[in-house]
């Protein structure tokens, strides 16, 4: 695999609901053709068939360690030296304290001590370099949503390798917006000061991503984001030697859980079944919990109210075409709900037994799997991966100092009805060099 300029396509994107098949840009997001909607997905050349997960994940491995050992099972045109990977060990002491013998916990996040080294703290960088590894040579700017881990994650990847982003968070996002060195002023900030939720920021970049030379990330829609996520179940599968009986984690959309049961999909050995994927979601807003129920009921509109804010996405996929819906069927999963004093005494518990800190949705996924233990959903002999999705950001700073990001742009949030076009207009004044009423902050960085 190349490094820097990209590279020859290793694999084609083949759409979910028709079959069309496509020669990658490192952009396409959609199927052309008119019919329901439907993900993407990705078919790769040279994995062995029937030869088992753990077989299978050792024959694609590169020369490289880290994320990009994996790269023959990515959806990259070039790689990136130095990328840390998921770690992944057998967690016995905390498997005893919630009633389980054969616990594993894939760790994304800062743990000198277990070799994770995450420059962000969260899985989210694992999707950042790969979406930046599938783009192609001259690429427009991205535009990404986020609560604040993807946008974290973003952005320290675009400035170390020059990749020009549009960041749109809500103002609380930036208390982790702090890296070992300042931006690169390629990675433009837009901050919604006020009321404003990750999915007001959803809101936004969508018109933000009309603008000329602009282009939407996609998010779940990235084969190369589900690619890059789904590396967690190809490193505990090259751990175990192979796939795990239940997988646990936390979830917003689920873009995380939907590319770990396409990756078991591609490197389980014949006869091998795949992981059950238990989903895990904080009251009280939890869209993906109440539509798998079927409740009927609307989304809660109290998307300030969970710890785990990173979680709270409002148009999570679930009846797309290879969406939540359908990996939950096929993988015979369910979607568990956990309140705000289960996942912090899962942190403690946590810090307590392995010895480091682990951000809110890793906390909801312990609590809910320990909760689904007592509940007998989970047998005491299941082999069980928890993918920890982030953890040692405290670790980290008392380690390393970390500069704060400056904004771009900050925009005091009107409301949702007319805060999406407002922002998309003082951004496109900002760009163009006409003029602005909002409050700007900087150059870049």
């Amino acid at each position: 695999m190349s490094r820097g300029r990209p590279g020859t396509r290793h694999y084609t994107v083949v759409c979910s609901s028709c079959g069309t098949r496509y020669e990658d840009d490192g952009l396409i997001l959609d199927c052309s053709r008119r019919h329901e909607p439907a993900f993407l997905r990705t078919e790769y050349a040279d994995i062995p068939a029937g030869a088992g997960a753990g077989a299978g994940v050792s024959a694609a491995s590169g020369a490289d360690t880290g994320l990009f050992r994996h790269a023959p099972l990515l959806p990259v045109a070039r790689t990136f030296p130095g990328v840390p990977g998921p770690v992944v060990h057998h967690a016995e002491r905390l498997g005893r304290r919630i009633g389980l013998d054969r616990l594993w916990v894939a760790f994304n996040g800062y743990w000198p001590e277990r070799g994770a080294q995450l420059p962000t703290c969260t899985f989210k960088d694992l999707e950042a370099y790969t979406v930046l590894g599938r783009l192609p040579a001259a690429p427009p700017v991205l535009v990404i949503p986020s609560a604040g881990n993807t946008a974290a994650a973003f952005a320290w990847a675009a400035t170390r390798h020059q990749v020009p982003c549009l960041l749109v968070v809500p103002a609380p996002a930036m208390e982790r917006m702090r890296f070992p060195a300042p931006l690169d002023p390629c990675v433009r900030i837009v901050v919604l000061d006020g009321a404003a939720t990750y999915s007001d920021t959803i809101a936004c970049a969508d018109l933000l991503a009309r603008l000329p030379g602009h282009h939407a990330e996609g998010g779940a829609r990235n084969v190369g984001r589900r690619d890059g996520l789904g590396t967690v179940m190809l490193a505990a599968a090259e751990a175990l030697g192979r796939l795990p009986e239940t997988y646990v984690q936390a979830v917003g959309s689920g873009t995380g859980a939907i590319g770990a049961h396409e990756a078991a999909r591609r490197v389980r050995g014949e006869g091998e079944r795949l992981p059950r994927l238990l989903m895990c979601q904080n009251a009280p807003f939890a869209p993906l919990h109440e539509a798998w129920r079927a409740t009927g009921q609307a989304p809660a509109h109290r998307e300030h109210e969970p710890l785990a804010r990173e979680l709270t996405n409002r148009r999570p996929p679930f009846t797309v075409r290879g969406g939540v819906r359908d990996v939950l069927a096929e993988s015979g999963g369910d979607v568990r709900c956990t309140d705000n004093e289960a996942a912090l005494s899962a942190l403690a518990l946590f810090e307590e037994v392995e010895g480091i800190d682990i951000e809110p949705g890793a906390g909801v996924a312990l609590a809910a799997l320990a909760e689904a233990v007592v509940a007998g959903q989970v047998r005491r002999d299941e082999l069980v991966l928890l993918n920890i999705t982030g953890g040692g950001r405290a670790r980290q700073a008392r380690d390393l100092a970390l500069v704060p990001a400056r904004p771009w742009l900050r925009v005091p949030w009107p409301g949702r009805e007319e805060g999406p076009r407002l922002v998309a207009e003082q951004v496109e004044r900002r760009l163009t060099g006409t003029g602005t009423g909002a409050v700007v902050v900087g150059e870049g960085v």
